[in-house]
């Protein structure tokens, strides 16, 4: 659920950039990075103490 809050977030803020006027690829990379972060999040959760799988 929180990888799919964060690409929302994601291509919310490359909405709002590129209505600012931003070029659209500066502002897609806002969405790139909510999106990698958003991963590596998911990926590194499981190896947090206290989770048992």
């Amino acid at each position: 659920m929180g990888l799919v809050l964060a690409i929302t977030a994601g291509f919310i803020a490359w909405v709002i950039l590129w209505s600012l006027g931003a070029k659209s690829i500066d502002a897609f990379m806002v969405t790139i990075l909510f999106t990698l972060l958003g991963v590596t999040g998911h990926m590194l959760v499981r190896y947090l103490p206290g989770r048992q799988e």
